[in-house]
Order: C-alpha cells, then structure tokens, then sequence
C-alpha cells in the first residue's frame, strides 16, 4: 500500500504535507493509547486550505500520521532544537507531553527502522523526484512546507503563537527575496500576526531540501489552527468563514514565490 499522495505540476513551487495524513496500519494502532488515538496533534484541514491555491504547484502529502514516524525529523533522530522541547522521529507523547502508546508497547529501536524504510523513505524519495524534476524544469524548484499547530502549546512554546510562522532556519534554506516576498505578504495581511525564524524555524524537510546554492530552496509556513478552524480541539474542522478570509493571503505568497523563483531562474540564464 502506498502511503504518499502526489500530483505533478508545472510550476517551479512544491507544496509538501508531512502531517496531514491520519492512517495509521492496524498493528501500530493496537499499540497506542486512548490518548494517542486522537491523533490530535495532526495539521487539521491543512492540504484542503491549499488545494487549487497554486492552480500548477506539484504537491506531496503524506497519508500516514505522524504518530507512525515523523516524515518531518531528521531519519537519524537529531533533534531540530537541541534544549527545546520537541517530539522526535516516532514520538512518544503528544504536543502536551502526554504517553501515546500503551505502557510497554513503545516503539522499539527495530519498530523506528522499519518504519522508517516503509513510510519516511518513500515520502521523500517522491519528493526528491518531484523536486529533480521541477528543477529539470524551470533549473530552480522551491520547497513550501505546509504546517499547522495550535496557537497555544505550553510544552512546546510560552504564550500565543503568531499567526504566520515563517521558517528558513535564519535565511540559509532558501534566496533572501524569496524570504522577502512571503515576509511581505504576511505583513500587509491586516488583521494578522507573523513572525520570521521564531519557535519555528523549519523542520527537517526545509533544512535538508533548502541549499539555495544549488538552484533548491525551501521554506516552511506553520500557521496558527486558528486562523482557520472552529476550534483548536476535536473534531477540529474548518471554519469557512475564516477559511475564506485566510486563503487569498496564502494564494498570494504562493504567487509570490512563484513569480519571484522564475525572476531568479531568469536571472541566472
């Protein structure tokens, strides 16, 4: 059974869904708790605010959940914020530091290596030929990782989070006027906070991908569950007014990236 979802675009801009996905195979099911059966800590509704936002990007979504193994973690388990509070490759608590698996039933080193082999190797072995191919296209391809979380989230960040979350892990993961276009975006979106290389400053999928060098780049929006659901708890679904308020925003930086990648494509040739 395939566990990723991909369709081919023309674009030079890949939308990539590491935690959207909610399938979890019967055998690592039986092992979570009541609490790891909600699955809460999913990017809600995330790939359907972006469908048709970037009518030709290539997307990849991965369909099993994140409790399953973390698509978006470093394959070798270093953690993205060393001194943090973080949750690894196959986690082993919720974002409130909550057990998700039945006591005994953790993932076993040998559980982390064979899921990696079947879930978190072929989700970015499509990505690495989407992003071979659109670069093949266009001679750049740029990574957009689509995020969400709750805007508060005590175990992993004081206060309340911003809105837009961008993250390019301090301007190494993507061209600085790639940076500047979603930077300008969000901050002409009246009504809405940002913050540039916050709590979040991309995940492993942006720092991995995004080497600007290369004709790569990568970016990561995480963005507040806020601005989009009913409510930040279960069953978590989208407010549509909210939706149609947010979606412009984000149709608009994606725009952006695309215009400003083939400017730099063309400056180049």
């Amino acid at each position: 059974m395939s566990f990723v979802q991909f369709n081919r675009g023309t674009s030079p801009v890949i939308l990539a869904f590491p935690h959207t996905g909610l399938e979890v195979p019967p055998a690592i099911g039986a092992r979570l708790n009541d609490e790891g059966h909600k699955l809460r800590d999913t990017d809600w509704r995330i790939n359907l605010l972006y469908g048709g936002l970037l009518p030709n990007a290539t997307t990849v979504r991965a369909t099993f959940h994140r409790y399953v193994i973390d698509a978006n973690r470093d394959p070798t388990g270093a953690s993205l914020y060393p001194g943090q509070n973080t949750t690894s490759l196959v986690p082993l608590t919720d974002f409130d530091e909550q057990p998700i698996w039945k006591e005994g039933q953790e993932p076993t080193p040998a559980d982390i290596a064979e899921r990696t082999a079947a879930f978190h190797r072929p989700y970015h072995a499509v990505l690495e030929a989407e992003i071979a191919r659109v670069k093949a296209l266009h001679g750049i391809a740029v990574v957009y990782d689509c995020h969400s979380i709750r805007s508060r989230c005590p175990y992993l960040f004081d206060g309340v989070l911003p809105d837009f979350n961008i993250g390019t892990d301090g301007g190494s993961t993507c061209a600085p006027e790639i940076e500047r276009a979603v930077v300008d975006v969000c901050a002409a979106a009246e009504g809405y906070n940002w913050v540039l290389n916050g709590r979040f400053r991309g995940g492993w999928t942006t720092r991995h991908y995004g080497k600007p060098e290369t004709g790569v780049h990568a970016i990561q929006m995480e963005l507040a569950q806020i601005t989009h659901l009913e409510t930040e708890a279960a069953p978590f679904e989208m407010d549509i007014g909210k939706a149609r308020r947010l979606t412009p925003i984000l149709a608009k930086a994606l725009a952006a990236i695309e215009k400003t990648a083939l400017e730099l494509a063309g400056a180049r040739t």
